[in-house]
């Protein structure tokens, strides 16, 4: 089982505070500084885009998270002596194969959606493709997202999913916990300021979605390659002036922000079908014990002399 994976570690409960005070200590001061001092997030990303350009403030964006990911590695490893493989499934290795599926098939679906939206709407989009920028980029988005990506996955979905699982001693305050706080962590995305609340309901379920389909495989693979591939079609398709990711994609969103059917279509519809996809796939049985059960540590064995 995925959570009982943190047992292979040397566990020491205070272990599992540091990182994620940290975290959100950063987060919320972020969060802080923005309500407290009337800070325009939007304003700011614009403003900084103008002075950088989009590809270096995009690289500035996302290098936080490769080191966030390097120092969770490196406490895993050498604070916890936990393997990144037992961290990251419960398989006896890492299932690219799994990992590679999830990411098609979100990709394909994503792609579908939006150039039905496009035929549909031609007037809210604008064509702005320019190869040597774009070239650019891919190149930054292909190394720096998945990093990025991964790394709210083995935080969320690996790191705090079996820390909370070892110290509740079970499966489904770490699932609601992980999925509520993921969503909760893009509050202050301009996105929620143009979108207003209402844009949660997609963060928390994407939560949600993902902590769901982790416990049921048994592993990040299938969390990791989709959110991998939200993310990239995000930066490299189609863009807007008040979304986190601002970028030489292809295309440019240029009608008024809204939020409404296809959050509850995205939430309600696709994910629900995904997951029956990768039920029906990888054969997923024993949905309650493995979304509610008890976690049990395993039995030491010891020898009598």
């Amino acid at each position: 089982m995925y959570i009982e994976q943190g047992y292979k570690g040397k566990l020491g409960i205070w272990k599992y505070f540091i990182i994620p005070i940290l975290f959100f200590g950063l987060m919320t001061l972020n969060v802080l500084v923005t309500t407290l001092l009337g800070v325009d997030a939007e304003s700011i990303i614009q403003q900084e885009i103008a002075r950088k350009g989009s590809n270096r403030f995009l690289v500035e964006m996302l290098i936080p998270f490769a080191v966030f990911l390097a120092g969770l590695f490196f406490w895993v490893k050498y604070i916890h002596e936990q393997s990144i493989r037992s961290l990251t499934t419960s398989r006896k290795r890492v299932d690219w194969r799994r990992i590679f599926f999830a990411f098609t098939v979100w990709a394909g679906i994503t792609l579908l959606v939006f150039f039905i939206d496009y035929f549909s709407n031609p007037q809210d989009y604008i064509l702005q493709f320019d190869l040597p920028k774009f070239a650019v980029l891919a190149v930054i988005a292909l190394l720096l997202i998945p990093l990025q990506t991964s790394f709210e996955e083995y935080f969320f979905r690996g790191y705090l999913m079996q820390g909370l699982g070892i110290i509740t001693k079970n499966r489904w305050f770490p699932l609601v916990f992980t999925s509520v706080v993921f969503g909760l962590m893009h509050i202050s995305n301009p996105e929620v300021g143009k979108l207003g609340p209402v844009i949660m309901i997609y963060y928390i379920g994407t939560g949600f979605f993902l902590g769901i389909i982790t416990l049921m495989d048994e592993g990040l693979e299938l969390a990791i390659g989709f959110h991998a591939a939200n993310n990239l079609i995000t930066a490299l398709l189609v863009t807007s002036d008040w979304t986190a990711f601002q970028t030489h994609s292809v295309f440019k969103d240029v009608s008024l922000p809204t939020a409404g059917n296809e959050i509850f279509l995205t939430v309600l519809v696709l994910f629900p079908l995904l997951t029956l996809l990768f039920a029906k796939k990888y054969g997923w049985t024993n949905w309650k014990e493995k979304l509610t059960a008890k976690v049990i540590p395993p039995v030491k064995h010891t020898s009598e002399g």
